[in-house]
């Protein structure tokens, strides 16, 4: 993934070395960003690899990391058995966590378990499930797309931090990873998490001078559906006559929007009295009050008008209809899909392909996100063993990494490890800082001319966190939590690696085929045979180890191609 910055001349200068021989890599911040960008492929060794080229890429972008095992796999089914095998694949499930007290102090004062306030009042045990499911479980696509989905519909743990609430919302996620977009968005918005999270939950309707809450009327139009600005159909911006952006909605808009999500509050817990106001409860869908509901008319998009007197469920069917409906919603997500498993720049053709696949699925219907997931894998810009494009490609976000990492390795592990690892380089997993997610969608680095936005991770204190993450992963030791009963900590298993390590070239190969689908640039492979070559042969553990280590923390592994 190379880029042009602001006033190229077209020239590119050859990335400087980022290795030495003793297994470590000492690049200024400055030079790492640098050779992140210039990653050049040989068509020569690249034709060689490509049927197993292309079903690594297509492991990279719809999977946790590709295995060797797997690509073999992959390149005997194809991309459409893979596919099919993936969507009839059982889906990944959360563990069911006990429904605790919003008040924490009082419950852990009582409570039997040292670890109270940590595993019930943190996300740290979804975290690590997430991990494990990951690393182990078959249903890789759809775990991809529910993360995916995660960074659109974004709820955190910041502040729902009641882990038995954000697990019910993730598996929510999960569950609509194959389903209907509209279904989806109706799930979403009577989630009493995001209800929690975005104010949505206890919205009452007008009384004299006070109106219902508008958060969630809002974020739902701008960040989970159609965004601030009218779109043509492959996500270029629709201009005015005066050649000015159009906005998709008003304040009218967001007003009639927030009167319809009026009179919803909390699961009623088992055994309670219904009230206007349940007390916080997580478990299951918000329920309606019809009495706290605004049952008049409402603006909403495209000049629609909600008549009155509906029931308050129908009111958000509707309301919901409206957004689903709008010709936003196809290039808006479709894009942001695309920008999670492929590639950061897609052209606006992509887009238009990926958004007319969302308006039909080739049988009449709109939002199926099983038919918009395998347009994007099997799109043209996706498949094939490399793509040349300057500006193609994604940087690799912590959580993607360091799975991909471990997956290689055949770690095992019970996530912890993992998940702070993840967290130390900027993406703590399901705790974003804000509604905006860990970065944002169109974010473009200074110097840059196209967006890359996991880029927005990467500073000097992330960037060294990753090399902390590979030398402890690759050389050092990662022993079970003492406080988490059945921790196994996370454990590579070096031998299959160590089985090539007596022969430099064999080993290298290896690495280029499952880390590079064979685009490794040859002067990298220099430096690799190299350092590899430094250490003793009768030491396959630690040339195992020097050459593995080099590659997942060199700057050329961190962007996905």
């Amino acid at each position: 993934m190379t880029f042009a910055s602001k006033g190229n001349t077209g020239a590119e200068e050859p990335a400087a070395p980022c290795f030495t021989a003793r297994g470590i890599a000492r690049c200024s911040l400055a030079v790492a960003l640098s050779a992140l960008f210039s990653l050049v492929a040989s068509s020569s060794e690249a034709a060689s690899l490509l049927d197993r080229a292309d079903a690594t890429r297509l492991l990279e972008q719809s999977s946790f990391g590709p295995t060797d095992a797997l690509v073999a796999h992959v390149q005997a089914i194809g991309v459409q058995g893979w596919l099919a095998e993936q969507f009839a694949a059982t889906g990944s499930r959360y563990p069911t966590f006990p429904a605790v007290p919003i008040d924490a102090t009082t419950y852990c004062a009582t409570s039997p378990d040292a670890q109270c306030l940590r595993n019930n009042y943190s996300l740290f045990l979804l975290r690590n499930a997430f991990f494990q499911n990951a690393l182990a479980n078959p249903d890789q696509l759809r775990q991809r797309v529910a993360f995916a989905l995660s960074q659109i519909f974004v709820t955190s743990g910041v502040v729902v931090p009641q882990v038995y609430g954000m697990a019910q919302y993730q598996q929510i996620l999960l569950d609509g990873a194959f389903g209907n977009f509209e279904d989806l968005m109706t799930k979403v918005t009577l989630s009493p998490v995001m209800g929690d999270y975005l104010n949505m939950v206890n919205n009452d309707k007008p009384a004299g001078a006070v109106n219902p809450n508008e958060n969630y009327a809002r974020e739902l139009m701008q960040l989970f559906s159609i965004g601030l600005w009218e779109l043509n159909a492959d996500g270029t911006q629709l201009l005015d006559s005066a050649g000015f952006p159009i906005p998709t909605y008003e304040q009218d808009t967001v007003e009639g929007f927030a009167h319809v999500y009026t009179g919803w509050t909390y699961p009623l817990p088992s055994g309670a009295v219904q009230h206007m106001h349940n007390p916080k409860n997580f478990n299951g869908p918000m329920v309606g009050v019809p009495s706290n509901h605004d049952t008049g008319a409402k603006e909403l998009l495209g000049e629609v008008t909600d008549s009155a007197g509906k029931p308050m469920n129908v009111d958000l069917a509707f309301a919901i209809h409206n957004i689903f409906t709008h010709p936003n919603v196809g290039p808006f997500i479709g894009r942001q899909l695309i920008q999670k498993l492929v590639t950061s720049n897609p052209s606006p053709a992509f887009v238009a392909r990926v958004a007319a696949v969302f308006a039909d699925n080739g049988a009449g219907v709109r939002g199926d996100l099983k038919a918009i997931v395998a347009a994007i894998l099997t799109d043209p810009e996706a498949r094939g063993d490399t793509q040349s494009a300057a500006a193609y490609g994604k940087v690799r976000e912590p959580v993607l990494l360091v799975t991909a990492i471990a997956r290689a390795a055949g770690a095992a592990s019970d996530g912890v490890y993992l998940a702070s690892s993840a967290e130390n380089m900027g993406e703590n997993l399901f705790n974003a800082p804000s509604v905006f997610n860990y970065y944002p969608p169109n974010y473009m680095p200074t110097g840059l001319s196209v967006q890359a936005p996991e880029f927005a991770l990467r500073n000097a204190a992330t960037t060294i966190s990753l090399y902390n993450f590979g030398n402890t992963f690759v050389f050092g030791s990662i022993p079970p939590l003492a406080t988490l009963p059945g921790a196994i900590g996370t454990q590579p298993n070096w031998t299959p690696w160590q089985a090539l390590a007596a022969n430099p070239a064999a080993l290298i190969a290896e690495l280029n085929a499952l880390f590079f689908h064979g685009t490794m640039p040859a002067a990298m492979q220099t430096t690799l045979a190299t350092a590899v070559g430094a250490v003793p042969a009768s030491d396959t553990l630690t040339r195992a180890k020097t050459a593995f280590y080099l590659v997942v923390t060199s700057p050329q592994y961190q962007v996905e191609r």
